[in-house]
């Protein structure tokens, strides 16, 4: 019975599936273990300040990065052809030029006028690295889209570890002596060209290695690539720019009415707890994805296959997130500084949005398969809709951050359990079609 429980074992650990989001895992593990050591020598070096205006840059870019490509690079791992991937890629390469220059000529003309609007005159003098973040941004989304497509987890595992070991030495070396947030900013900016350069030459390598052409030979011209795939544009697009939005604009709230040390305890507790969702979540997501795909080209039953992902997640995090919701005060204070307890008592609450974030990859990654696209585009409108009413309230019916943060992540929970439930019942709709 033993040797047929290790038999099992090993076939499960075998298969495609598995095996790439092993891979993946422990890659962004690595990853992630690097930043957890170095975010205690981080938080003392810069300060919640540092980290407020560092947290106000990147929800800046995070809004308007949507649009530099138009989403057209998740699209790079559907087609059945690799002529029409690279098509994709180039497509999308095209647009995260004219769309950062845009925003450039943009932010030439009124960046300063915009940031005080938003509340954020403090990052001022790095306004013009705002666009050039947005293409960084966007050129790394095509090399991961596209060795996802490939199927390449190891060597984006590899990536994703020199990546994290640089940027976080370049950090602590410059704070020692010049704990400014512009050098968190620069770092920032320049870690995601470093990283999209070391993927693209990896593409590259797998492009010019390809011992077997591509078995549906012939280009699909530029344009009706763009008509094929306009569903990202029209959809994706707008429901990606929303979602940023909702999970940004707090920072940029924070900063503005609280000033930019509690957006920078905001920053720690956001960016501390996505880590499970990188590490574990986001693999699994990425993995799941081209897996979902195929299946569906297959006729496969697909529900199925999206509720027990879902479940696995739901087992691996629950415990992790529960153990932040009774002790993050007394967490934060003692790995980063009594001074950051403040980011524990925001973790405390958010872990709760942040675990159903955690949880719901699959559900995200299955969503082009299914064609929902648009329905995720009216599904953000009103979960974004209600988590700024929730804001609304906090900040301005009872003056509190702590209270908007919890009322933030209350309806952000409630929006994440019904998408779960739609993806699903639209999975079981589509298996019973074609079923029949």
């Amino acid at each position: 019975m033993i040797l047929d429980l290790r038999k099992d074992r090993m076939r499960v650990l075998h298969r495609p599936f598995v095996r790439n989001v092993i891979t993946l895992v422990a890659g962004t593990a690595l990853a992630q273990v690097v930043t957890v050591i170095f975010t205690p020598l981080v938080t003392r070096l810069y300060g919640p300040e540092a980290f407020g205006l560092l947290g106000t840059f990147t929800a800046l870019v995070a809004v308007l990065g949507p649009i530099a490509s138009l989403s057209y690079p998740i699209a790079i791992v559907l087609p059945e052809k690799k002529s029409d991937a690279k098509g994709i890629v180039q497509l999308s390469f095209y647009l995260s030029l004219f769309s950062s220059g845009i925003t450039l000529a943009l932010f030439l003309v009124g960046g300063k006028r915009l940031l005080s609007a938003l509340g954020a005159e403090p990052i001022g003098e790095f306004v013009l690295l705002i666009p050039l973040n947005m293409l960084f941004a966007a050129w790394l989304q095509i090399a991961q889209q596209w060795m996802i497509r490939e199927k390449q987890f190891t060597t984006t595992a590899r990536v994703n570890i020199v990546q994290t070991v640089l940027t976080n030495s370049v950090k602590v070396v410059i704070g020692w002596f010049k704990p400014l947030a512009g050098v968190l900013i620069f770092v920032s900016t320049f870690g995601n060209l470093f990283q999209a350069g070391l993927l693209s030459l990896g593409a590259c390598r797998d492009v010019k290695g390809e011992s077997r052409p591509d078995p549906l030979p012939g280009r699909t011209p530029l344009w009706e690539l763009v008509k094929r795939y306009s569903d990202f544009s029209l959809y994706r697009t707008p429901q990606v720019l929303i979602n940023s939005i909702s999970f940004n604009l707090p920072i940029l709230m924070l900063a503005a009415l609280f000033g930019p040390a509690l957006a920078g305890f905001f920053v720690l507790a956001k960016n501390l707890l996505f880590m499970p969702t990188q590490l574990i979540g986001q693999s699994v997501g990425d993995v799941f994805y081209p897996y979902i795909t195929e299946a569906a080209q297959q006729g496969e039953v697909l529900s199925k296959r999206i509720i027990k992902a879902t479940l696995s997640l739901a087992l691996i995090g629950f415990l992790p997130f529960a153990f932040v919701v009774a002790f993050g005060p007394w967490l934060f204070g003692l790995v980063f500084g009594k001074s950051w307890a403040v980011a524990g008592e925001y973790a405390r609450w958010l872990s709760i949005m942040i675990f159903l974030t955690f949880i719901n990859r699959p559900v995200v990654a299955s969503i082009p398969t299914l064609g929902l696209q648009r329905g995720l585009m009216v599904y953000e409108l009103q979960s974004t809709g209600w988590k700024l009413a929730a804001l609304y309230m906090g900040f301005v019916f009872f003056k509190s951050d702590r209270v908007a943060i919890f009322l933030f992540s209350g309806v952000g929970a409630i929006f994440y359990i019904a998408l779960i439930l739609w993806v699903v019942m639209s999975a079981r709709k589509r298996d019973k079609c074609v079923e029949c």
